[in-house]
């Protein structure tokens, strides 16, 4: 039903981020508070470890691949409908997986679960779009909302395995299920619809999207920094338990240290933003990861691996993520005011495939116990993100 007088959004940025936060949280949360009982599933499952792994990799193909549906789905129907939608298919599979152990009904699940996380996903962004586009508050949403992100990871399987030791394995399922039960009807009644009503067909959105080299060059960037993380994320506890041999507790403390610094930086968004502007911000983002890329290969070289060796370029990384991440939507998407959640789709989609792809790629063909497979992927993406930068500036200069 089209969408005649879309209400607008009048709150300030906190009571924003508190109906926004709960299910951009869950959509991660629910990989990775699954984490630690993932070594016992097999067992629980009666399977083999090659299953429960697709329990993994299926929900995190289709929590990007899954916003292609939903993104379209958004623009046609609504916000709302889309957030409804996914929270209820996330719950019911939530506790749907606390109460089977038949192995394959159980991928099934989780591939359903991962499909409500995507329109959950897709829900949140292409609002924030529809009521911060080009306004400097936007930066502070984006940055803040992926900084809260950065610390799903870090404390996401510490909350599992106390879930997981009080509550046995269902318990986390259900933590799942409640959350999003709870949190539903609590922001539902301030999440106004923001959808512009929309006259023209959708069947052409994906190739005009496509076509744009500004969503190509933002979506690289914002895959650039967040594959960052994905690729510390990913060799961090080999290089720091193995290698430093911190324990497993200051092993997170130091890996939540980079989340602090994300959210620390966040804090001065807006002002960069307003005094740089979107390709500003990116590219110093980009100078910020090539310095710390230079850094970490130092550290690789001459140091033995250490909290200093390897976190406190980490720090600097994250401040480059900062930098990136709260304006890449905005220029990616700032030509498509009318077909935002297409937009937005596609642009969660492309930067997933980029992280799980390519940094995936670099942590298998290097060294996964050294800083290598970061140093790679951070300098490696952040050069050809700069030089693609450098492309748009001149594409700009000749319409």
């Amino acid at each position: 039903m089209p969408i005649k007088h879309p209400r607008l959004w009048t709150y300030s940025l906190p009571v924003a981020l508190v109906l926004l936060a709960p299910f951009n949280i869950l959509a991660s949360l629910g990989m990775d508070i699954y984490l630690p009982i993932v070594p016992a599933m097999p067992a629980i499952l009666g399977t083999t470890p090659e299953v429960v792994q697709l329990t993994l990799t299926l929900y995190m193909i289709m929590l990007g691949v899954g916003q292609i549906i939903f993104g379209p789905l958004s623009d046609r129907l609504g916000r709302r409908p889309i957030l409804v939608s996914g929270v209820c298919v996330f719950a019911v599979t939530s506790l749907a997986l606390a109460m089977t152990t038949s192995a394959w009904l159980f991928v099934l699940l989780r591939l359903v679960q991962a499909a409500g996380a995507a329109a959950m996903l897709v829900a949140i962004f292409a609002t924030v779009r529809d009521v911060y586009a080009d306004t400097p508050e936007s930066a502070v949403i984006y940055s803040l909302m992926n900084a809260m992100l950065a610390f799903v990871p870090a404390l996401g399987p510490i909350a599992g395995a106390l879930i997981a030791r009080y509550c046995g394995w269902e318990g986390i399922f259900l933590a799942l299920c409640f959350s999003a039960l709870i949190a539903l009807p609590l922001v539902l009644p301030k999440w106004h619809e923001t959808r512009q009503s929309r006259e023209h067909s959708s069947r052409a959105d994906f190739s005009v999207v496509l076509r744009n080299p500004y969503f190509w060059v933002y979506t690289l960037a914002f895959g650039t920094a967040m594959g960052s993380f994905f690729v510390f994320f990913s060799t961090a506890p080999r290089v720091l338990i193995e290698g430093a041999g911190l324990s497993e507790m200051g092993f997170s403390v130091a890996f939540a240290t980079v989340a602090v610094v994300m959210i620390a930086t966040t804090r001065f968004a807006k002002r960069f933003v307003a005094r740089w502007g979107i390709s500003g911000c990116v590219t110093r983002g980009m100078l910020m990861l090539l310095f710390s890329a230079g850094l970490l290969g130092v550290g690789e070289i001459f140091l033995t691996p250490s909290i200093w060796s390897f976190v406190f370029p980490m720090w600097l990384v994250a401040v480059g993520i900062v930098f990136t991440t709260s304006v890449t939507a905005n220029g990616a998407l700032h030509e498509f005011s009318e077909m935002a959640g297409t937009a937005v789709a596609l642009h969660f989609c492309v930067q997933s495939l980029i992280v799980g792809v390519v940094g995936t790629g670099a942590v298998i063909a290097l060294d996964g116990s050294s800083a290598w497979p970061l140093i790679a992927y951070t300098g490696g993406m952040a050069a050809i993100t700069l030089a693609m930068l450098i492309g748009l500036t001149r594409y700009k200069q000749q319409r």
